[in-house]
């Protein structure tokens, strides 16, 4: 069962967004979309500054929408969203301790998506580190370690986390030495995630919920982005053009965190207008030239807004 109520409403509404999306870019594969959208109705029990108990937020039942919401899918940066929950629930509990470097790392890895800094917060989190290929008992030690990310979100004991791997770096060029050991020689073990997952996650972080109220407001913080078209000139790499910020009205405020490489474009995003309910919207998308196309995302978000806004 998914944590959302499948809304009649809604699916009328994602079935017609995704023809519309379908109609609008032919080369689309019906298997190359997944997405997860969320309404929030009265009272909205996210983005309360952790006004609700956990018992009492996830009483809270919610409407959704959700096309292909459990297939494993390749997440690029998404996963960032994934450590940074961890690494503030290593640092809750004393697992680790707070640095200087640390937050810069965290804010780097979300706010720029640096995947240099991901690197950082994946060794802080297991302690690993990256280097040449080990002899096969270190190598175990190693890989049990490097599942630290995965055994944290399996037992919560979410059935959207069954399936889900988060236990590879990110990187720009590829894996080398125990990296591209550990991923396997035909990617096996590469990170998966599925839109329903990261829709959960993303729900409990603007829920106020995720390690606690004022952790998940520090990760609101990182994830909250600017659409005014100055910021986003000075910043090619942002996280909005050619994303699902892109399809928005500046009077929108965008929670967002984007992944992006040759094969995949993904978003991930809460999104609040006015005179209009708060919703929540993961698209993920696979395949060239899909992955290339800024259109795409903008085009399923403005679908989106509009059908949020007629509810």
């Amino acid at each position: 069962m998914p944590f959302f109520q499948r809304d009649e409403q809604l699916g009328q509404w994602g079935d017609r967004i995704l023809e519309a999306t379908w109609a609008a870019f032919p080369g689309l594969a019906r298997t190359q979309i997944a997405m997860t959208w969320l309404v929030y109705d009265d009272p909205v029990p996210v983005n309360t500054g952790g006004a609700l108990t956990p018992q009492e937020f996830w009483q809270h039942s919610v409407r959704g929408f959700a096309y292909r919401g459990v297939e494993r899918i390749y997440p690029a940066s998404i996963v960032k969203l994934f450590y940074l929950v961890a690494v503030h629930e290593w640092l809750e509990k004393g697992m680790i301790s707070p640095s200087v470097e640390l937050d810069r790392a965290v804010r780097d890895m979300i706010v720029d998506s640096s995947n240099d800094a991901t690197s950082l917060v994946m060794d802080v989190l297991t302690g690993t580190t990256s280097g040449p290929e080990l002899p096969p008992g270190p190598f175990e030690t190693w890989k049990s370690q490097r599942n630290l990310v995965n055994r944290y979100f399996h037992g919560w004991g979410w059935v959207e986390f069954e399936g889900i791997n988060a236990n590879q770096k990110t990187w720009c060029d590829g894996a080398y030495g125990r990296e591209r050991a550990f991923v396997g020689e035909t990617y096996t073990n590469r990170n998966m995630l599925t839109t329903d997952a990261t829709a959960k996650l993303l729900h409990s972080i603007i829920g106020g919920v995720a390690v606690s109220a004022g952790r998940s407001q520090s990760m609101m913080t990182l994830m909250q982005r600017s659409l005014d078209p100055a910021d986003l000139a000075a910043d090619p790499e942002n996280q909005v053009t050619g994303f699902l910020g892109a399809g928005l009205p500046l009077s929108a405020k965008v929670w967002s965190k984007a992944g992006l490489t040759s094969q995949v474009r993904h978003d991930a995003a809460y999104i609040e207008l006015p005179e209009t309910r708060p919703y929540l919207l993961v698209v993920f998308t696979e395949g060239k030239p899909h992955s290339t196309n800024e259109a795409i995302l903008p085009f399923v978000s403005e679908q989106v807004m509009k059908a949020a806004q007629s509810l």
